[in-house]
């Protein structure tokens, strides 16, 4: 046995601890009691890190030279690390996920950007979009995706991985299990943030004209992954939060074909923080309805804050999670979102990024969450995520998810 398989058994049994462990079946639960709106407590999680700063003694120091061997090292070393560390209610599918290799043509353009980064090991970096979708000729360019599937090499990583530790650890091949659909933040790429805004008042029906073309290509994606057979039920998380339900799917995928009625939708417009109401609702909810709306159940909101549009989101139907953030009123969300919909809760991620954690701001913060929810008999989840740094001080995540399980523990 070489070193490289050494390695990636002792992580797989490491790992197999874990998901096969009474902790993380219990913690299961807690998932699927939120997402089916009959909370035991909220659940807290944490996601989307500044890896760059958290290699404590080597532990995410990767050995493996293959390049798909290096990444399931990775997927094994960072569930581990963080169970170690930062367990909060994160949970681990009882098998390893060998992911279908599924790719797109595109829609005929790329976006053009220039990129400032502060810190060279950080992925997060800042962005500056050239306008590529400027005139009527231009949307000329833009065509419908077309998915393909690489069966073989799709088989050679599966094979590969259940050669080295499939005795260790059930090796399963995953599918699709969510629709995202972000037009928005798509179109901005493409477009720019000024350029965006501005003609949404300017040339409203150029932009209608924009996002009904990415709608359709949407639309024509899923057609094509149902038509494949690509999509997958088994979901365990939808963008760092809770996404176990018996809710979904929707029918026996053993006896029928899995379509977008079995599955999570997820929709967003985070750039339409700074719009009106009517203006979120007539250029993107009217729009999600044909996407994530054909979803069995349905994710809405990220960066943007939510807490005075609950009624235009609630027009999506099967909207079963609302995300709240730090820039939103989470007493009057909540107090709209009631007992309907999940109040999916994200604490500010600055509060990890100073040189020392201030526990009773933190605590402030939470407190004023779990209280919002309590008053409104609200399922929550709590999630830490845009954790662009730390400040290089890895305890500062690690008290955070200290103080927020117990209090969450004590809802």
């Amino acid at each position: 046995m070489n070193e490289t398989a050494k390695v990636l058994r002792k992580l797989a049994g490491d790992y197999r601890e874990i998901a096969f462990s009474d902790s993380n079946t219990y913690k299961m639960k807690l998932h699927r009691d939120v997402n089916d709106l009959r909370m035991t407590r909220p659940v807290v999680l944490i996601d989307e890190l500044p890896w760059s700063e958290m290699n404590i003694g080597d532990e995410l120091t990767l050995v493996c030279e293959d390049p798909w061997l290096r990444r399931a090292e990775w997927y094994l070393k960072s569930t581990i690390y963080k169970h170690r560390h930062m367990p909060a209610d994160m949970v681990v599918p009882p098998y390893f996920p060998v992911e279908k290799v599924i790719t797109s043509s595109g829609i005929g353009i790329r976006t053009t950007e220039k990129t400032l980064a502060t810190d060279n090991a950080n992925s997060i970096v800042s962005h500056e979009y050239e306008d590529i979708l400027k005139t009527e000729e231009d949307l000329e360019k833009l065509h419908p995706p077309v998915i393909s599937y690489d069966e073989t090499e799709t088989l050679r990583r599966y094979n590969l991985i259940g050669e080295i530790f499939g005795d260790i650890i059930p090796v399963e091949m995953t599918g699709v299990n969510s629709m995202n659909s972000m037009t928005w933040d798509d179109i901005s790429r493409y477009r720019g943030v000024t350029n965006l805004l501005t003609d949404l008042v300017d040339r409203s029906d150029f932009m209608h004209r924009i996002v009904t073309l990415l709608t359709e290509f949407k639309i024509s994606e899923f057609d094509q992954l149902e038509a494949m057979g690509l999509l997958d039920t088994r979901n365990y998380v939808l963008h760092c939060t809770a996404a176990l339900t018996d809710s979904l799917p929707q029918k026996n995928p053993a006896t029928d074909r899995i379509t977008r009625s079995d599955i999570w939708g997820r929709g967003a417009a985070q750039i339409f923080a700074s719009v009106s109401p009517w203006m979120h609702e007539e250029f993107d909810i009217d729009y999600m309805k044909k996407t994530v709306g054909t979803c069995g159940l349905v994710y809405y909101g990220c960066c943007e804050p939510l807490h005075n549009k609950i009624d235009i989101v609630e027009k999506i139907p099967n909207i079963r999670k609302i995300g709240v953030t730090p820039w939103a009123d989470v007493e009057m969300a909540a107090e709209k979102i009631g007992k309907k919909y999940v109040l999916s809760s994200k604490p500010n991620p600055a509060k990890v990024a100073v040189p020392i954690l201030d526990e009773g701001d933190l605590r402030m913060e939470i407190g004023k969450i779990l209280d919002a929810c309590s008053k409104n008999g609200c399922s929550c989840d709590i999630t830490l995520k845009d954790i662009s740094s730390c400040k290089g001080r890895p305890e500062n995540i690690f008290t955070w998810e200290r103080i927020v399980s117990e209090m969450a523990a004590g809802y």
